[in-house]
């Protein structure tokens, strides 16, 4: 998929646009990219960096990095994307200047924009008004009970399974593996130590059953209390691997919230109960 940062970059064809910020790319979203993908002409997405709403000073947790969500949207089939930075600057922008020169600059013919969408200075841009410009402007109704806020909720709460149900896939956390405290390693379970972006959800502390790739993985989320840690780690132990990680990214899915974080009487009780998580994540069920 070729990734755009400004209209010039992209070939004025005829197009159909996705638009929105599609944070997650859950299953209402990828409604939309469907009918995008399936209109007949260059499947095309404008989308959003940083969300909309951090422009205004909110902080939003979000539930996928760019990177991630740009391989999302390629695996639906999407051709071409554009990343428009969203800055207060360009939400005062008239909603008649952004069509123009964010969806008729590179041929947009097709646009399709979720129930309720939103664009242009005080939000007065909608379906309707860019009818009214020429465009096909096609609504995709709401997917019930399906919203990055809901998802959020379940994630923050650890009831994983019911996030993945409304993604179509595992949560995620994605980030870059560094060095550690390598307590893994002389355990006898060597861990890769995640870091992720401030911005990324990260979903309540526990020990999770899940997957990198084709590898089954247990998971750690949490201050590590057996060794009195007060900083938020992120570790995988994947199943059946040896390597060296070190500066790559890793999407993390979470299949299952196995069980808290705590504090163990001894490190031999410690070694006892990781070896029964790394058991239970060998008989975990992907989500979806």
């Amino acid at each position: 998929m070729n990734v755009a940062r400004t209209p010039e970059e992209l070939e004025e064809r005829p197009r159909a646009v996705a638009i929105g910020t599609f944070d997650g790319v859950h299953l209402g979203h990828r409604a939309v990219i469907r009918a995008a993908v399936d209109a007949g002409l260059t499947p095309t997405v404008v989308t959003f960096d940083p969300h909309p709403r951090t422009a205004f000073g909110n902080r939003v947790a979000l539930l996928s990095t760019l990177e991630r969500r740009l391989d999302l949207l390629a695996e639906l089939g999407v051709q071409d994307t554009l990343v428009v930075e969203f800055t207060p600057a360009l939400a005062s922008v008239p909603p008649e200047d952004f069509a123009r020169d964010y969806l008729a600059r590179i041929g947009a013919e097709v646009v399709v924009c979720g129930t309720g969408f939103r664009f242009g200075r005080e939000r007065a841009g909608d379906c309707d008004l860019l009818r009214a410009l020429g465009f096909d402007a096609r609504e995709v109704p709401l997917v019930q009970g399906i919203s990055s806020t809901r998802i959020r909720q379940l994630a923050e709460a650890g009831e994983i399974e019911g996030a993945a149900r409304l993604l179509g896939r595992p949560l995620e956390v994605d980030g870059t593996v560094v060095s550690g405290d390598h307590r893994g390693g002389t355990l006898g379970f060597p861990t890769a130590n995640l870091l992720v972006s401030p911005e990324l959800l990260v979903p309540e502390f526990g020990i999770y059953a899940g997957a990198v790739g084709d590898k089954r993985a247990a998971i750690s989320i949490g201050v590590n209390p057996h060794y009195g840690g007060t900083e938020r780690r992120i570790e995988a132990y994947l199943l059946d691997w040896t390597g060296d990680l070190y500066g790559d990214r890793l999407v993390v899915e979470l299949w299952q919230r196995l069980r808290d974080e705590r504090a163990f009487a001894s490190e031999a009780e410690l070694v006892d109960q990781i070896a029964r998580d790394v058991e239970e994540t060998r008989s975990a069920v992907r989500p979806v």
